[in-house]
């Protein structure tokens, strides 16, 4: 048992150093900057596939709100983006310069007070981490306490993704509206616009999403991780033997939270907006299907499900836009139905053995050629 998990955590090593040399030196040397901004754009939403793989696939909570946290995080650093964006210079055609120009449409004459803080780049990159954590937190202690799990909580965090939606649609005049915070321009007045911004920011995304990996991987392999599978396959004999499940579940929804909002905030800076049309529920449960189409129990298959199933989305959206939802609902029941674990499950479960039967065959006669 000990040496198959340690083969298996040599495995994900390997995996993970594999995926480091794809994204960092393969596709920038092989790819043009616009499909390489594409691809960056993929791999923001490969954080919330890693933090659902400890949220969902080690710990059995089951979020369907995911998109509320990466919008979250992409929403505050678009806030101090907009503000930059919005000095008097340069919105001096408004009727009040200074504050951003959906605001002045909207006929507000003074900044918002929880606006005032993002006019600060540190207050602004801690919010993105302090603001989603504490409602993940506050959502986490309210349900887990109570024991609220499964399909109810599934359930709340959809609901939660519905209401966060329609109050940042009716709330126009201090969020944007349907519109969203757009015309981000400047980070400390460098022009994140241009091309060689576009490749410092895909490889920033890169080694920050590869961070995650590794912090995920961490949990996962210590006691902690241990506990979390506990947690996930036997609740109540976890509560019997000494330990609250609830302090458990809090803590990994938090951290799977905080991990989607890094994406959102890196979403942001790469695409050049955000708006509530990546928070709502489709885009949630769009999440939901890279971790499961990649396999919920590998980080590995979460990062390779983001980028397959999103460019396979690009493809099919540009062809049949109208089909590319049915699509995706299609190849979501199909991989549930025959690969359970995901494409990483159907490489450990099945390729990997049999390339390892052939490979010990060979070694004991290599005259001898296996039979089908």
């Amino acid at each position: 048992m000990y040496e198959a998990l340690t083969n298996d955590r040599k495995l994900e090593l390997i995996g993970i150093a594999a995926i480091a040399l794809l994204i960092v030196v393969a596709l920038p040397l092989s790819l043009d900057i616009f499909r390489l901004n594409l691809i960056g754009k993929y791999l923001t939403y490969a954080f919330v596939a890693v933090g659902l793989v400890l949220c969902w696939g080690h710990t059995g909570i089951l979020s369907l709100g995911q998109g509320v946290f990466f919008g979250l995080g992409g929403y505050c650093i678009a806030m101090y983006l907009k503000l930059e964006a919005s000095t008097p210079e340069a919105t001096s055609i408004q009727s009040t310069p200074g504050i951003p120009d959906f605001m002045d449409w909207n006929q507000l004459t003074a900044l918002p007070f929880f606006w005032v803080p993002f006019k600060s780049l540190p207050l602004a990159l801690t919010a993105v981490i302090l603001v989603p954590t504490l409602i993940a937190f506050i959502l986490g202690y309210a349900l887990f306490k109570r024991r609220v799990g499964g399909v109810y909580f599934a359930i709340i965090t959809q609901a939660l993704a519905a209401v966060l939606t329609i109050l940042i649609i009716g709330r126009q005049d201090f969020t944007g509206g349907i519109n969203g915070i757009t015309d981000l321009r400047t980070l400390m007045g460098w022009d994140i616009r241009t091309d060689s911004a576009k490749y410092i920011l895909y490889f920033v995304c890169c080694f920050l999403l590869l961070g995650s990996m590794l912090l995920a991987r961490q949990v996962v392999s210590s006691k902690l991780g241990r506990i979390l599978i506990a947690v996930r396959d036997k609740e109540e004999r976890v509560r019997f033997s000494g330990y609250d499940p609830a302090h458990f579940k809090i803590f990994v929804f938090c951290l799977a939270s905080a991990i989607a909002a890094v994406g959102g905030a890196m979403f942001t800076l790469q695409v050049g907006f955000m708006s509530p049309s990546f928070i709502g529920i489709v885009p949630s449960i769009e999440m939901v299907i890279l971790c499961a189409v990649g396999g919920r129990h590998s980080l590995i298959g979460a990062v390779a499900g983001a980028l397959l199933v999103n460019w396979g989305k690009t493809l099919f959206s540009e062809s049949f836009p109208e089909l590319w939802l049915f699509a995706m609902g299609g190849l979501f029941i199909g991989v549930v139905l025959a690969f359970p674990r995901g494409l990483a499950g159907l490489f450990t479960d099945q390729l990997l053995p049999l390339f390892q039967r052939r490979l010990a065959v060979k070694q004991a006669d290599p005259t001898t050629v296996p039979a089908e």
